[in-house]
């Protein structure tokens, strides 16, 4: 009787930890086509190399979703621009800045305070795009979430434009350009990976 037990418990076991390796097997199976969905579709963007390193660590929840990748690539580069903001309005704060650099911070802040507000707005836009009813409905969201992108953008550019010239040269300058061209990079790549997202709808 006990030899029945311990040879019915080895089998209940031996079928569990199978059960647990195939679950294992799996999911590297499915985080392997995420992650190589995710290299493929970065291509197609400014920044490849920007795209892959930002969201392959998030291959698990996107899996081979062309809207999770959009809505993920966004969601990203808004935290990036909140990030952005904080630093720039860090910056205020510094004494001995020049005129000018207090006044191109303030409108960079103003800038950026938009780009946060337009990409917040775009998530959602895509994210209604996965429960949209009908052609119509999914392209009045994709075509909000491309123009708020396109407009989040161009307000990251604008604020690199105000430390344009040798008189704004320094490190205030340089710090916040750093900033901006990795911003302005994530952007780009998130509007490359709406476009491919409904170019497949």
């Amino acid at each position: 009787m006990a030899k029945q037990i311990f040879y019915t418990l080895f089998l209940v076991l031996l079928s569990t930890t199978g059960l647990a390796t195939a679950s294992s097997a799996a999911a590297a199976g499915t985080s392997k086509r995420a992650i190589n969905f995710i290299q493929a579709s970065c291509k197609s963007t400014t920044y490849p190399t920007v795209c892959f390193n930002s969201l392959s660590g998030y291959a698990n929840s996107i899996q081979t979703s062309p809207r999770r990748l959009a809505e993920t690539a966004l969601t990203v580069t808004l935290t990036q621009a909140q990030s952005t903001k904080l630093f720039v309005s860090r910056l205020a704060r510094f004494k001995g800045l020049k005129k000018r650099e207090v006044q191109a911070i303030r409108d960079c802040i103003e800038e950026i305070n938009d780009t946060v507000d337009r990409l917040t707005k775009s998530v959602q836009e895509v994210k209604m795009c996965g429960s949209a009813k009908g052609r119509d409905q999914f392209w009045f969201h994709m075509s909000n979430a491309q123009t708020w992108t396109s407009a989040a953008l161009t307000n990251a550019n604008t604020c690199s434009d105000g430390f344009a010239g040798q008189i704004m040269d320094g490190r205030i300058k340089n710090s916040v350009r750093t900033r901006i061209v990795n911003l302005g990079r994530g952007t780009s790549n998130a509007l490359a990976l709406i476009n491919a997202f409904a170019k497949k709808y």
